[in-house]
């Protein structure tokens, strides 16, 4: 007996060049985060994953789940972090949730099916901003016109109409003065619009006052219903979409051109985007590529032993197997449609200080099959911190005292000093990580931000050029050591 023909299976389609390898995503990372090796590779090989999905063919794609990270450890070592610049690299719709202010269905409060609708909603927001780019300059080219007939209205009745016979008859006969007078009106006219439309471009009339027309927008803010029910909240946007479909009014305001333009250029491209369009787009982008990112998940774990045992607090694993479904994949109600959560990839994080990972219902455990452990930060960590990122805190602060015409240095010495406070206080109190340095660097800081522009006016700063060393740092953050020591035992 001969076999049945399988059916061919379609072809697989290669990754573009141009997309982030793991290798590049982890390097990108490095320009932000300092450490936590672990974590970045986990996440690069989940979005390199996402790619590939996309490629494979047709019979498998749907079958590829995403693998679902948990990310463990203290905070300010980077969790937050490295998701948010992952989506920015992956240009992918994001959203940041707290674990701790959902509730179980039927109780007051945000249900978990908010979270996909609040990512539809940056979706669509961020492809209604590609779009606006696309027509941004036909847009431009539009808001001239509307602009110079504010300025220099078309005289009326310039345009020829049609004539009949006989009316050609009579030009012919007596008119043709009027007509001459006429095609003269119309070309002065284009010019003076011409000549109009050349200043309108260099920018010499954009404080002139103009008046015109605008629509009043309503009294604004989100329109939000709480219940027992989580589709309350879907019920507040259905009804400021109803209130935002009412005629608005119109009123008139004089603004300069400049100010009129920006209005315009709102109005118009809202006039050429497709919404219809944008909407299917950011659908498709959210179950393709959206990124979930819950943050504090060790808060709705019921920790099972010590002093925090169970108790009738029944909300907490309520909120776990409301979450299952969404993270498992569903389909989920929004304003714009129903949205499919199979392929969309979630990354929780927690300290887990009190409750444990195994806290967690089985169910969503085996839903975040990756876990990752960040590492706490340590005294080289803080001086890498301070110095190697892009948005380095002291690198920050160089940039806002250049405002002040200030050039602010540090020496090595004292990088090395705040780090070795910072870690030390970090190690004796409650370590913050990260998060520390601002906490030092703001003390270290403080009579120098107040003071600097007396400081300029007086002349107590030489060359405008402030430089902090070692011996600084200790005298200022000395204090801030020894009054940890004694803060614990004040209320």
């Amino acid at each position: 007996m001969t076999q049945p023909d399988e059916p061919q299976a379609s072809p697989v389609k290669l990754i573009d060049k141009e997309q982030f390898t793991p290798t590049q995503i982890v390097e990108q990372l490095d320009k932000y985060i300092i450490g936590q090796k672990d974590a970045k590779k986990s996440v690069a090989i989940a979005l390199r994953n996402r790619l590939r999905r996309q490629n494979v063919s047709e019979e498998l794609r749907d079958e590829i789940m995403p693998n679902n990270i948990i990310m463990i450890g203290p905070t300010g070592v980077g969790k937050t972090e490295i998701a948010r610049r992952l989506a920015k690299l992956a240009r992918a719709p994001f959203v940041k949730v707290e674990a701790s202010k959902f509730t179980e269905v039927g109780y007051v409060g945000r249900d978990v099916e908010s979270m996909i609708r609040d990512l539809v909603e940056q979706s669509v927001a961020m492809v209604r901003s590609e779009k606006s780019e696309e027509v941004r300059e036909k847009a431009a080219l539009l808001v001239e016109e509307r602009l110079l007939d504010i300025l220099l209205p078309p005289v009326s009745g310039l345009e020829e109409p049609e004539r009949s016979g006989e009316e050609e008859a009579m030009v012919v006969s007596g008119d043709a003065e009027v007509v001459e007078e006429k095609n003269l009106e119309r070309e002065v006219n284009r010019k003076s619009r011409q000549k109009m439309l050349e200043r309108l471009r260099s920018g010499r009339m954009d404080d002139r006052q103009i008046e015109m027309e605008t629509t009043s927008d309503g009294p604004g803010g989100m329109m939000q219903i709480f219940g027992p029910l989580g589709q309350m909240e879907e019920i507040g946007g259905i009804m400021q979409d109803l209130m935002s479909g009412m005629p608005k009014k119109k009123k008139k305001r004089r603004l300069t051109i400049a100010e009129a333009r920006k209005l315009l250029e709102q109005e118009e491209v809202q006039k050429l985007i497709d919404m219809d369009a944008v909407v299917k787009e950011a659908l498709r982008k959210v179950e393709e590529s959206g990124i979930v990112f819950i943050d504090e998940i060790d808060k709705i774990a019921a920790p099972t032993t010590g002093a925090g045992g169970k108790g009738p607090d029944v909300s907490r694993e309520g909120v776990q197997r409301d979450l299952l479904p969404i993270v498992e994949g569903s389909a989920v109600s929004t304003k714009y449609g129903v949205v499919k959560t199979d392929h969309v990839l979630f990354i929780a994080s927690g300290a887990f200080h009190v409750a444990r990972p195994s806290d967690l219902i089985p169910e969503l455990q085996g839903r975040f099959p990756i876990r990752v452990e960040l590492k706490s930060l340590t005294e080289e960590d803080f001086y890498l911190i301070l110095t190697q990122p892009r948005n380095a805190l002291i690198k920050q602060y160089r940039a806002m005292l250049e405002t002040e015409q200030i050039d602010l240095e540090f020496t090595d010495e004292a990088i090395r000093e705040i780090a070795r406070t910072a870690a030390k206080v970090n190690e004796t109190v409650e370590n913050i990580g990260a998060r520390r340095l601002h906490t030092i660097l703001t003390n270290l800081l403080e009579e120098l931000m107040f003071g600097v522009p007396e400081m300029l006016s007086d002349g107590s700063i030489a060359d405008n050029r402030v430089v902090i060393d070692a011996d600084q740092v200790r005298e200022k953050l000395g204090k801030v050591v020894a009054d940890r020591d004694l803060s614990q035992y004040i209320l």
